[in-house]
């Protein structure tokens, strides 16, 4: 399945963009579906997927519905231990949706396509995600979440839960019932089916922005957030371009500042990922032909190649004492030295790079290896490896 994320800075026309590349993949063959949490003009507002054209079906994202049902689980899981503690029941009417949970919506819509009830259905899937850099913290948010699963819920902690019973007996306090590992299981095995969606070979970002020196900014910093999680992008939509000849000074003068922003743009990204400029059809798009009239070009059916990890382990001279040295090299386009943080904990490279974090377990050869320092040069992180005398002893 080919699937398209669409994000962008706030004010880009996220949504917009999103619904016109649905309609550009239905139009080009195969079964569309676009998930979004604003329903597009035109578009059926339901939460089940409903068809909008032929070829083309939309669901909308109810994160308050989602927040409910799954709070209600919890509770109902949890009744025994409430119980005992004499908790109050929460009913529905008293469940108001917290921070945070349109995000875990959003990946519960991506589940159901990618391993739940709506899988195997579609040709082309396109998601309408939230603004940068909330978007790709989001498409992080599964395999963080799986590493603090393994963290408090390990294999050999669960593995005992034939000793439970006893050990409530010996403590004298109930111990985590049958429900709670079941949960964790559960979660994990949807974590793991998003972030195999998010990570697959036919996924691909679509980034969308209004030319200016905000976007442009947002759109730099978020270049290296890309390359940290290895994400691609297969275009850039410059949204609501003016006309460059206008006689009127004002919008002269605004067309003239978006003229340069996009030589900027063109110079960046293409053209490993080519603009597309979508002029502006001076209001807001009011139905489906509004949409189609952008003339987004659909995605490419084809698989847009294998999405390696983005970094590579490479030699460098040997040092001063005549010790090997491993370079660990990442590319970090527009990054910038103050933003970046790096630390090494255990088996673990913690890197970090303004809003952006990212935990990458090291290879076998660096396990055994010292950090001897690091550096950003030419859009691209060297973190410098030595071996470790005790663990690589040298040979008389």
């Amino acid at each position: 399945m080919r699937t398209v994320l669409v994000t962008g800075p706030g004010g880009g026309g996220r949504t917009t963009i999103a619904a016109a590349t649905a309609l550009a993949a239905a139009a080009a063959g195969g079964r569309t579906l676009l998930i979004s949490a604003q329903t597009p003009p035109g578009f059926p507002g339901e939460t089940e997927p409903a068809e909008v054209t032929e070829g083309l079906d939309h669901a909308r994202i109810d994160s308050g519905a989602h927040f409910r049902a799954e709070l209600t689980g919890l509770l109902q899981g949890a009744s025994g231990v409430l119980d005992l503690l004499g908790a109050g029941r929460l009913e529905s009417e008293d469940m108001t949706e917290l921070p945070g949970s349109p995000q875990f919506a959003l990946l519960h819509s991506l589940h159901r396509v990618a391993a739940g009830d709506w899988s195997g259905r579609y040709d082309t899937l396109v998601v309408d995600l939230p603004p940068l850099p909330d978007a790709l913290a989001l498409l992080a948010l599964p395999g963080r979440l799986r590493r603090y699963l393994r963290r408090l819920l390990p294999a050999e902690r669960q593995a005992a839960r034939a000793l439970r019973p006893v050990l409530a007996q010996l403590a004298g306090v109930p111990m985590p019932a049958e429900w709670l590992y079941e949960a964790a299981a559960r979660k994990d095995a949807e974590l793991t089916a998003v972030q195999a969606l998010v990570e697959d070979d036919a996924t691909t970002l679509r980034l969308t922005a209004e030319p200016g020196p905000a976007a442009e900014d947002t759109l730099r910093t978020a270049r290296a957030g890309l390359a940290l999680y290895g994400l691609r992008a297969d275009l850039l939509v410059a949204s609501r371009v003016l006309p460059r000849h206008s006689g009127d000074p004002f919008f002269a003068a605004l067309a003239a500042q978006q003229d340069k922003c996009l030589a900027h743009w063109h110079q960046e990204w293409a053209p490993a990922t080519p603009v597309h400029e979508a002029a502006h059809q001076g209001r807001e798009p009011r139905a489906p032909d509004d949409l189609a009239a952008l003339a987004l070009p659909a995605p490419d059916a084809r698989t847009p190649g294998p999405a390696a990890d983005p970094w590579w382990t490479e030699e460098e001279p040997a040092a001063e004492d005549g010790s090997a040295v491993l370079a660990w090299c990442l590319p970090l386009p527009g990054a910038a030295k103050e933003d970046l943080r790096l630390v090494r904990r255990g088996d673990e490279l913690l890197v970090t790079v303004g809003p952006f974090h990212r935990a990458v377990r090291l290879g076998s050869a660096l396990r055994r290896c010292t950090v001897a320092g690091a550096a950003l040069t030419g859009g691209t992180l060297r973190v410098r490896f030595t071996p470790d005398p005790a663990l690589w002893p040298r040979t008389p």
